[in-house]
């Protein structure tokens, strides 16, 4: 069965902060001071509606350290601008980042809130002046903005998307970058489904911009899953009474199971060389 709680975030390991870092991450908060690996991510890293994500089923399977960086709704954005998170990663044995969305960075059109990326906060003056006839005070957040901006002109909107993608690879080779390219770059991604504003996970994400990265990391561990709804996946996640709909579009616990899995299976022969 499936357990409904008042917070989604009531769980073992509510969020915590690291050093001067404002960012809201897995808890319960680590001891550093011993060799760990360090995950960077957002709410699929956090474990967002799972007891168990799938960086405590990692530390389990090597019995490694595994610190969760991971923050709900954080974007590229959310670790480039924070020293002491990147700190802590650069530290580590090894640091394994996830591809974030690209729409949920600030860019030449918009500007995202610094900590919770996919908060849209206002409109430049190129956006202002590419659609003139819109009111932007309407939109809050990011993908309700993209989608209106597809809606109102497709063409129009092409170019902000490109831009987006463009501003996304440099963005996280910054992020590469600020981690000395110690950097195993972690590709999870799924379908929610065409009622969605974006029909897949991480959104505005593609191959080619995913390969544009190869060569400044490490490796890239690539694993499509499925979200909860999709795999069934719904019994023993924890979320509140309101919040069914976005946990069923959430990655489970099974499949987080087999996320660490797979890594264990890469970072044990990673960790050998």
């Amino acid at each position: 069965m499936s357990y409904e709680l008042k917070s989604a975030t009531a769980l073992a390991g509510e969020p915590c902060s690291y050093a001067g870092s404002k960012l809201l991450v897995r808890g319960p908060e680590r001891d550093l001071t011993e060799p760990y690996l360090a995950f960077v991510g957002g709410t699929e890293v956090f474990g967002r509606f799972v007891e168990r994500p799938f960086v405590a089923e990692t530390e389990a399977i090597l019995q490694r350290t595994c610190v969760n960086l991971g923050s709900v709704n954080a974007g590229v954005d959310s670790f480039v601008s924070d020293a002491d998170i990147l700190e802590i990663a650069r530290k580590a044995e090894m640091s394994l980042v996830q591809v974030l969305g690209a729409q949920n960075i600030s860019n030449e059109y918009y500007k995202v809130h610094p900590r919770r990326n996919d908060r849209f906060l206002c409109a430049h003056e190129p956006l202002l002046d590419l659609y003139p006839e819109m009111d932007f005070t309407e939109y809050h957040f990011n993908k309700h903005l993209l989608s209106a901006l597809k809606s109102c002109c497709t063409n129009r909107y092409e170019t902000v998307r490109d831009h987006l993608q463009e501003s996304w690879v440099a963005r996280m080779g910054e992020l590469i970058g600020s981690l000395d390219g110690q950097v195993t770059l972690l590709w999870i991604h799924y379908d929610v489904g065409q009622q969605a504003v974006f029909g897949q996970e991480p959104a505005l994400v593609d191959r080619p911009m995913v390969d544009a990265l190869r060569a400044r990391v490490l490796g890239i561990v690539e694993i499509p899953v499925h979200t909860a709804r999709d795999a069934a996946d719904i019994d023993g996640m924890f979320y509140g009474q309101l919040d069914l709909p976005s946990a069923q579009l959430m990655v489970g616990p099974k499949e987080h199971q087999r996320i660490a899995v797979q890594l264990a299976q890469y970072l044990q022969s990673r960790l050998q060389d």
